[in-house]
């Protein structure tokens, strides 16, 4: 990660003017954002795991979300988006680890409201104010009487200091093995604006978008439907540009809120400030995509799966998935194996439309495959770069304009077996 954002559009605003920090302490960096992380047990596994985080903003912010497609929804993710319908200001997130509350009826809106309400009375916010989520088992419910008890120690306990920006963003974790922050930075009519973020997500992973939490800050204001379209348009290039297993989640959200405490605003249209701030919150997404791929379960590779030359967006996207979800290239991945036959193949089974006496195939630079044909002597280089953490497959299938990129990993036996059971 880091240097040039790989899902970004050129753009006449370049990287540079961004100062970045991948390992930050998160939404702490941002002005008028104080968050905390506390354990509560939520597992109920008698230990003292971090489980439980808030984040509290001192000024109204607008807000901006995009949720899970999955028919089967929590029940933190319908009340958030009923919140968000109703446009009002927000202050602030709760949000638990161990527990999905998904797939839990009637009681798992009750205990969702309560979790709102409890935030809400803890940080001083209006009704309805604060955006709840849940992370974790399915099928469960929460423990109340923890999470009430949690909620009201995080609320004494929020500061912006960087120690609270940590705990609050290993409070989300579930099977993640590091916490995901990032911070960015640009400069704007002599005042500085801050995009901060945090995330989870490790497994259960496939666009649409996967078992995931993104928290983004900002101090810069904005009217809700600007921060909705650009939130909207760098989730669709980020997270659901990402896969390690191929599964959709009951819970994943990305929620944006803007305070404006900056002093730097933001009005309807295009211009220069709309413009570095897209591409700020687009590296905040970049960056806690890439985080959450390379943290898949008991993966040892991370394959960017780029496809071009398609007859259109779509099309690229179909190949660039079957490929990406296929258990036998995943497979070869892990086995180091450079099976470009299964690549060809999972291309043709995707359903989109293109000559495979047209196909052009590369492992990085070197080519696989010239308008169809195999170009074996470059065997010994094939080999020598699936060996690597990570590496590039690309096919251009030479039937248009369409392009699209995908991050994969590989599938280990660690995987099966971390996943037998919870």
């Amino acid at each position: 990660m880091g240097g040039e954002s790989r899902f970004l559009p050129p753009t006449d605003f370049t990287m540079k003017e961004l100062l970045i920090e991948e390992d930050s302490p998160g939404l702490t960096d941002v002005p008028g954002f104080r968050v905390s992380g506390v354990a509560c047990d939520i597992r109920e596994l008698g230990n003292d795991r971090l489980d439980l985080a808030l984040v509290a903003s001192t000024e109204p912010c607008a807000a901006a979300a995009v949720f899970t497609r999955n028919r089967v929804r929590a029940a933190p993710v319908d009340l958030s988006r009923e919140l968000l319908g109703r446009g009002d200001a927000f202050f602030g997130i709760v949000a638990n680890s161990g527990n999905a509350n998904a797939c839990t009826g009637g009681q798992g809106m009750t205990d969702a409201k309560t979790m709102g309400r409890l935030a809400e009375q803890g940080i001083g916010a209006p009704p309805g104010s604060v955006f709840v989520c849940s992370t974790g088992r399915i099928g469960r419910a929460l423990p109340m009487d923890r999470v009430e008890a949690g909620i009201r120690e995080a609320a004494g306990s929020l500061a912006a200091t960087p120690e609270q920006g940590a705990r609050a963003a290993d409070a989300i974790l579930t099977s993640d093995t590091c916490r995901k922050t990032v911070t960015v930075r640009f400069d704007y009519g002599g005042k500085t604006v801050t995009v901060a973020g945090m995330a989870k997500g490790a497994g259960m992973i496939e666009p649409n978008m996967a078992t995931m939490l993104a928290f983004i800050g900002t101090d810069m204001a904005a009217p809700a439907p600007v921060l909705q379209e650009m939130l909207s348009a760098g989730v669709a290039e980020s997270y659901n540009a990402i896969t390690v297993d191929g599964d959709m989640s009951t819970n994943d959200t990305v929620i944006l809120l803007a305070n404006g405490k900056s002093g730097v605003a933001l009005a309807e249209g295009e211009g220069e400030l709309a413009g570095k701030f897209r591409q700020a919150l687009r590296k905040v997404n970049d960056v806690l995509a890439e985080k959450i791929v390379s943290d898949g379960e008991k993966i040892t590779k991370v394959v960017e799966v780029l496809v071009t030359g398609a007859t259109g967006a779509a099309d690229a996207e179909k190949v660039a998935r079957t490929i990406g979800n296929s258990l036998l290239v995943k497979s070869s991945w892990y086995g180091e194996d450079p099976n470009w036959g299964r690549l060809a193949s999972a291309a043709g089974a995707s359903g989109a439309v293109f000559d495979p006496d047209r196909l052009d195939l590369y492992y990085n630079d070197v080519p696989v495959l010239a308008a169809g044909t195999p170009r074996r002597e470059n065997e010994a280089r094939w080999r020598d770069i699936v060996r690597a953490k990570r590496f590039t497959v690309r096919l251009d299938l030479n039937a248009g304009e369409g392009r699209f990129r995908l991050l994969a990993t590989d599938l280990t036996e660690g995987y099966v077996a971390f996943n037998k059971t919870e």
